[in-house]
């Protein structure tokens, strides 16, 4: 079995066990929005695994193979407890799951739970990972494509830690004193900073692990940004959001001046906070 099989099986066995793990959780506490944790830190845990396992095979585990596991676990780990904070300030269900499964999770029960949220995840992960788990065992062919992507990566990492610490800012606010909508910071360029941040970090893990590997590596681990960016921008991130947000005061007026997911400047005649 060649290297890079072994070292996507691993990321297929990592994210199935931290799934498993989280189900239980989840089971447990009667909600699935758990999940949200387990997605950063299941990244985490596959990258570890694929590093660990091109030591052990000798396999590529150069300095761009740490490079890559150091990048996710840092963006994992950032990602998963800046989740698990906000989550722990919440008991209840995050109302999108309770939107795709139909009701609670004690009504609807936990085989639906399972196949609609947790087994999706669980398979999405080692597909989205296709970068890394490729990356760690294969000689890098072009450097200059490492350096691009750490860049692009750091920049997806500001967008997503500074949208994220602004949002933070903003809730806690008493509600009579802050506006209707946060549209200052981050949030004045792109309604969702932290979503096209994430797909900036994906983007930038596959030109540091896919590309810089070669054509042949870059093609075939291409479909892992372009699927986190999709998600994030029209299946269950800001597309979902918005159909809730929409209905807030002022929401349709901030959309109408600020884009959807690229950054760009606030459209003209508009101003912060009208």
């Amino acid at each position: 079995m060649t290297p890079v099989l072994v070292s996507i099986g691993l990321s297929v066995v990592a994210a199935a066990a931290v799934m498993t793990a989280t189900a239980l959780v989840a089971r447990q506490q009667g909600r699935v929005a758990v999940v949200d944790v387990a997605w950063g830190a299941a990244f985490g845990v596959a990258a570890l695994a694929c590093g660990a396992g091109a030591a052990v095979g000798d396999a590529g585990s150069g300095p761009r193979t740490w490079l890559l596991v150091a990048l996710v676990v840092a963006w994992g780990g950032r990602l998963a407890w800046h989740i698990g904070r906000r989550t722990a300030q919440h008991t209840g269900e995050d109302p999108r799951y309770e939107k795709l499964l139909g009701g609670p999770l004690r009504e609807v029960g936990m085989a639906r739970a399972v196949r609609k949220v947790f087994a999706l995840q669980g398979a999405l992960v080692p597909v989205i990972a296709l970068p890394v788990s490729v990356g760690v065992v294969l000689e890098v062919r072009w450097w200059p494509a490492v350096v691009v992507g750490v860049v692009v990566w750091a920049v997806g990492l500001f967008f997503e830690a500074v949208g994220d610490a602004q949002l933070a800012a903003y809730r806690s606010r008493p509600r009579e004193q802050r506006p209707p909508v946060l549209d200052t910071g981050l949030w004045a360029w792109t309604r969702h900073p932290n979503y096209f941040g994430d797909a900036c970090v994906w983007w930038g893990l596959w030109l540091a692990g896919g590309l810089a590997s070669g054509w042949v590596a870059g093609l075939a681990t291409v479909v892992a940004p372009l699927a986190m960016t999709w998600f994030l921008s029209e299946a269950t991130g800001a597309k979902l959001i918005e159909q809730t947000m929409m209905r807030r005061p002022g929401y349709p007026a901030y959309a109408a001046r600020t884009s959807r997911f690229l950054p760009r400047p606030p459209r003209r005649g508009r101003t912060a906070g009208s």
